[in-house]
């Protein structure tokens, strides 16, 4: 047998290309790792919505491998169309009573809640739910509920009224109060959690000195407990405004827009023009015009808020 030596084997020094590469990594800040991740976060994000916005100014119908610049003729067709301009109405209206509504049940929750109530942990819990809930399962399950065979009007049998019995979702009056019903029911919720913050941030000093000063409850709500609830009713409707203006799982599962276009909004008629008629570029005109309509409300409830801050 031949006997064999071994050596052990060292690893080559690094190069000076190679220390001079660690060097400069290692003095990287640590944002520079996060620039990669943050990059593609803000290309997913807001890079369909810069295309969106380009394809607002095009005939493209979502198929086609180009697209025609067709100028503000998409904008000039919305402001003809009867049906943009209803679909707009509607969802100022709906905003409205949204935005009044939910925050006047979301009050009304948040001072009742505020009490001493043995109970009052588990009904937060209960009149939060729905906020949490997928709103399109939920509205489904209230589409259920309206049917003319359903359980709402079901209880006028029992009751022995039946004159009060309705086509809820197929009446274009009684429909539109439907959506906003179920648009309360899950929303309000929040404005009770944003509102009862509030409520409980109010010193109680304040409360108590207007008690020794004879107020009354009514006396002590107006002049002592809405004043100072005003930031968080402030806040309240904000979202309020921005969820009212932009309303659309509701109204898809419930009516579809209709009976006779009733309960169309414009976030129901960007769905439509885009996916189920095919006018890509039309359908981008009506969500940059529903955008421009939110951006608006919020700027106007902020110089509203800051004079109102001003003048107290």
């Amino acid at each position: 047998m031949t006997r064999q030596d071994t050596q052990p084997l060292h690893a080559a020094p690094p190069s000076r290309e190679a220390r001079r590469d660690a060097r400069t990594t290692a003095h990287l800040p640590p944002w520079w790792w996060l620039l990669p991740a943050l990059l593609l976060v803000l290309l997913i994000r807001y890079g369909a919505a810069i295309a969106g916005g380009w394809y607002a100014f095009t005939d493209w119908n979502g198929l086609s491998a180009t697209a025609t610049f067709t100028g503000l003729s998409n904008v000039r067709a919305v402001l003809a169309d009867h049906d943009a301009r209803s679909a707009m109405l509607t969802t100022l209206k709906f905003a409205a009573c949204f935005v009044v509504l939910t925050n006047i049940v979301g009050l009304a929750l948040a001072v009742l809640l505020d009490r001493h109530l043995k109970t009052r942990f588990l009904l937060r819990t209960v009149f939060f739910a729905p906020v949490v809930m997928s709103q399109l399962a939920t509205a489904f399950i209230w589409r259920f509920l309206f049917d003319y065979s359903g359980p709402l009007n079901g209880v006028f049998d029992l009751l022995g009224l039946p004159g009060l019995k309705r086509t809820w979702l197929a009446d274009p009056t009684w429909s539109f109060w439907a959506v906003v019903v179920v648009l309360v029911w899950q929303f309000s919720g929040l404005a009770m959690v944003i509102l009862l913050a509030g409520l409980q941030g109010i010193p109680q000093e304040v409360e108590e000195a207007a008690v020794i000063d004879g107020a009354s409850s009514w006396q002590r709500f107006w002049g002592v407990t809405l004043p100072l609830l005003t930031p968080a009713l402030t806040v309240s409707v904000q979202l309020s405004v921005i969820s009212g203006l932009g309303i659309f799982d509701q109204v898809l599962a419930l009516t579809g827009g209709g009976p006779l276009g009733a309960t169309e909004t414009l976030a129901t008629q960007v769905y439509k023009q885009t996916f189920v008629y095919g006018r890509y570029g039309y359908g981008t005109t009506l969500a940059l015009l529903l955008a421009v309509l939110i951006a608006a409300a919020a700027i106007l409830q902020q110089l509203v808020q800051r004079r109102a801050e001003r003048n107290a």
